[in-house]
């Protein structure tokens, strides 16, 4: 990098943390019957949703589950979690920031149970929080968005403001920065503003007619690389893509090559968060009889967050110059060092 990377505060304030205790102990080798409640966005959203049940799968898979359903977000968290508990489910997974308080007052009401909640912090002694350090890949995202951009103008938007969706559009826009910094440049910023956190939102994470508007209104404003966060309101934005051949995409969650290749085209690179990974774990350690409410942490250095390998033609488009640079940043917060903005 052509200045010297210092440290920098906000990536690890931005992480959810809890204190540590431990839950009622199971017996070990016992298989768990399993019930994950989802978000808004459904089961097959190629994103939080459906890679969260798939980690849930895995565990089937691999003997920790006898059993494992899930629940599509209804009317109410509360009575989905509800439904769990009076079927006995012996692990409840709630998928999603929203889910947080359904899943804390289940867990208080019922100490026999091990709840694992996905993007939010433990809550209780028999909670295990899975949390995401998603500013730190995201922030490679923006560096490597800004370089790549031919109109200097880049974009992004969340589907509601949520600390688990800003995260990520906070770390894309301070990687765009520090590509600014670095390289005296004045690459612009669309959806999100990294000093009064204001940014743009769809309200939701289903309305893909509100999305694919959104990102019409950055193209008017010469976007020409777009970073939906929210699930797969991202198929808003890519379907507009394929049609204008205005803008391109970057995907949130899972790798989009695997999860959607028709759209190979008109995405660049995936903002992986280690989803199907961390859960399948925190179901074995329930399995395994060493279940805790020690907060599950992914960052760059334990690979629970990355970026995918670049999408057909972008692995040559793109410099290898900017490549190697983007690589030797990852390395640098890995090893706890970030740049400052």
């Amino acid at each position: 990098m052509s200045k010297k990377l210092r440290v920098l505060s906000i990536i690890a304030a931005s992480t959810l943390v809890a204190g540590v205790a431990v839950a009622p102990t199971a017996q070990a080798g016992t298989k768990q019957k399993v019930c994950v409640a989802l978000d808004t966005g459904g089961i097959n959203d190629k994103s939080f949703n459906e890679l969260s049940y798939a980690g849930a799968k895995s565990a089937k898979a691999k003997g920790y589950a006898s059993s494992v359903e899930y629940l599509p977000a209804g009317k109410s968290y509360d009575e989905n979690v509800k439904k769990f508990v009076d079927k006995k489910c012996t692990v409840i997974v709630g998928v999603g920031y929203a889910l947080g308080d359904a899943i804390k007052a289940s867990a208080i009401a019922n100490p026999g149970i091990k709840y694992i909640m996905v993007d939010e912090a433990s809550g209780a002694a028999n909670v295990k929080g899975l949390t995401y350090k998603t500013n730190e890949n995201s922030f490679l995202a923006g560096y490597m968005a800004a370089g790549y951009s031919k109109t200097g103008v880049v974009a992004t938007y969340g589907g509601a403001p949520y600390p688990t969706v800003t995260i990520f559009m906070d770390g894309f826009a301070r990687g765009v920065e520090y590509y600014n910094d670095v390289k005296n440049k004045n690459v612009k910023v669309l959806g999100w503003d990294t000093k009064t956190k204001i940014g743009t939102f769809v309200g939701d994470f289903e309305n893909q007619v509100k999305a694919k508007e959104i990102s019409v209104a950055f193209e008017g404003q010469k976007a020409d690389i777009i970073f939906p966060v929210g699930g797969s309101l991202v198929v808003g934005t890519v379907e507009n893509s394929l049609k204008t051949k205005k803008s391109i995409a970057l995907w949130v969650d899972a790798d989009a090559h695997l999860a959607a290749p028709k759209y190979d085209s008109v995405v660049m690179i995936s903002v992986l968060k280690g989803l199907q990974g961390s859960v399948e774990l925190a179901i074995k350690s329930v399995f395994d009889g060493k279940f805790t409410n020690a907060p599950y942490v992914g960052t760059l250095a334990n690979k629970g967050v990355g970026l995918s390998p670049l999408y057909g033609k972008y692995k040559t488009a793109i410099p290898a110059s900017l490549q190697k640079e983007v690589n030797e940043l990852a390395k640098d917060i890995a090893a706890g060092w970030v740049p400052a903005n």
